[in-house]
């Protein structure tokens, strides 16, 4: 069971971290700059004095969108999934209506989340 997590949105377009502590949920507007987003993503918990631990939960979009911004979302959650031990899962952009709370909580309770990160989806390999 998730309870408490971090959900990344960083595929170029309205990019935005989201928190869920304790039943509160709090989000973070993203700058596009992808050199901040570690620095973002520590500012963010450290805020919210929440512990990165085996239960807590990452949760990173895994697009379509920007190549790099998705690498880069999925870079960060596997080093803190290393150094930290916290679960990670992906989710496709479209599965996601809204970032907001309602519909993170939909995209849990629909089990529209999955284990592997293996496959993201690029801007590139959508035809247009």
């Amino acid at each position: 069971m998730i309870n408490n997590f971090l959900i990344i949105s960083f595929i170029g377009k309205d990019d935005k971290l989201g928190l869920r502590i304790n039943k509160d949920f709090f989000i973070h507007e993203l700058n596009n700059k992808k050199n901040l987003l570690v620095s973002e993503i520590l500012n963010f918990i450290n805020t919210h004095d929440v512990i990165l631990d085996k239960n807590f939960t990452i949760i990173v979009n895994q697009g379509p969108g920007s190549f790099t911004g998705v690498r880069v979302a999925i870079s960060v959650a596997k080093g803190l999934e290393i150094s930290k031990q916290v679960r990670i899962f992906g989710y496709r952009n479209e599965d996601l209506v809204h970032f907001d709370q309602e519909n993170v909580e939909i995209l849990l309770k629909e089990k529209l989340i999955e284990k592997k990160l293996i496959k993201p989806i690029y801007l590139s390999y959508i035809k247009l």
